[in-house]
C-alpha cells in the first residue's frame, strides 16, 4: 500500500517536524558538528513533504509508482535521513551510524548508500537539471508521479540552475515541483549578498514556472502550497519558495550570526534537545 499522504492535521504534522528535528540532533551529537541548522530549518517542508504530498512505500523505496524526491544540495542529507527515518524508510537504529565508516548515512547524500535517496548530491546546481531528465522520462513512460526537487538560494548563483529552469518551462513540466529554501545562508557569508537573486518568484514566473512563496516554518501554509502545486492544472512547472529560519527551534543556535556549519559543544545537545521538546510542549 502507499503510504499516507493525506495528512493535515496540523497537530500531527507538527509531531512529526518535532521527530524529524530531533533526529537530526541525535545525529548531529554523533559528530559534534555539522549542517545541523539546516535540518532544523527545513524540518517542516520535509514534514509536509513526507507526510502529506508524496507518494511513497516505506517497504519498497524503489517502487515505480512513487513520487521522486531530489536532495540537490547533498549536504542537508542529515535533514532528509531525519525524515527517511520518520517516514520509516530507514531504521532508527541507524541514527548512531551517521557519518561512520561503512554507515548508509554519508555526511552527504549518495544514492548508491542509502534507501530513500534518490540522487547523489554535492556539486551543487545538479539536482534541478537532473530533476528535468527525470520528468521526461516519467512523461515517456506515462507515469502520473511528480518529481520534486529541493534545492537552496546558494545555488541559484549556478548558471546550470537557470538553464534546467528555462528548460522546464519550454518542456512545461506539470510533474515537476520545485522546492527552493531560502534561509539566506550559505558558505561564504548572507546569500543574498554573494549572488543578488530577488525578486525571485518573478524571475521563476518569467521563466514560465507558476510560482508561490510561503513561510517555509508555517505547516499551514505549506500544506496548502503543496496542495496548489499538485492541483494546478495549467501545463507548467511549478516552485514553492521557502523563506526559513536557520536552526529554528533552538534560540542558542539561531542566534550564531554564521550557522552554515555548526559546532555544538558536548553539553549543549541536550540543551537543544530540551529547547525542542519546550517549543512542541508549547
Amino acid at each position: 500500500m502507499e503510504a499516507t499522504n493525506t495528512v493535515s492535521n496540523v497537530t500531527d504534522l507538527t509531531e512529526r517536524a518535532y521527530n524529524i528535528r530531533r533526529h537530526a540532533l541525535r545525529m548531529g551529537e554523533v559528530q559534534g558538528q555539522g549542517y545541523i541548522a539546516q535540518a532544523l530549518g527545513i524540518a517542516d517542508v520535509l514534514t509536509v513533504a513526507y507526510f502529506h504530498a508524496l507518494r511513497y512505500r516505506p517497504e519498497d523505496p524503489e517502487w515505480e509508482g512513487r513520487d521522486r524526491f531530489l536532495l540537490s544540495i547533498g549536504h542537508y542529507a542529515i535533514a532528509l535521513y531525519a525524515a527517511l527515518i520518520e517516514a520509516g524508510i530507514i531504521p532508527q537504529d541507524e541514527l548512531d551510524t551517521y557519518g561512520s565508516d561503512d554507515s548508509r548515512l554519508p555526511m552527504s547524500g549518495m544514492a548508491s548508500y542509502t534507501p530513500g535517496m534518490e540522487i547523489s548530491g554535492g556539486s551543487l546546481g545538479q539536482g534541478l537539471p537532473i530533476a528535468i531528465g527525470f520528468c521526461l522520462g516519467l512523461k515517456r513512460k506515462r507515469s502520473s508521479s511528480f518529481v520534486y526537487c529541493l534545492f537552496a538560494d546558494g545555488e541559484l548563483g549556478e548558471g546550470s540552475v537557470w538553464e534546467a529552469a528555462l528548460s522546464a518551462g519550454h518542456w512545461k513540466l506539470d510533474n515537476l515541483i520545485g522546492i527552493v529554501d531560502v534561509n539566506n545562508q550559505q558558505a561564504d557569508g548572507p546569500s543574498s549578498e554573494i549572488t543578488g537573486f530577488e525578486p525571485l518568484a518573478d524571475k521563476f514566473t518569467a521563466f514560465g514556472w507558476h510560482a508561490q512563496r510561503v513561510n517555509g516554518n508555517d505547516i499551514d501554509a505549506l500544506v496548502a502550497a503543496f496542495d496548489a502545486a499538485r492541483a494546478l492544472q495549467e501545463p507548467k512547472p511549478r516552485v514553492i519558495i521557502c523563506d526559513t529560519k536557520m536552526a529554528k527551534g533552538v534560540d542558542f543556535l539561531e542566534a550564531r550570526e554564521k550557522s552554515h556549519f555548526l559546532r555544538v559543544e558536548p553539553d549543549e545537545w541536550q540543551k537543544a534537545l530540551a529547547l525542542l521538546g519546550r517549543g512542541r510542549a508549547a
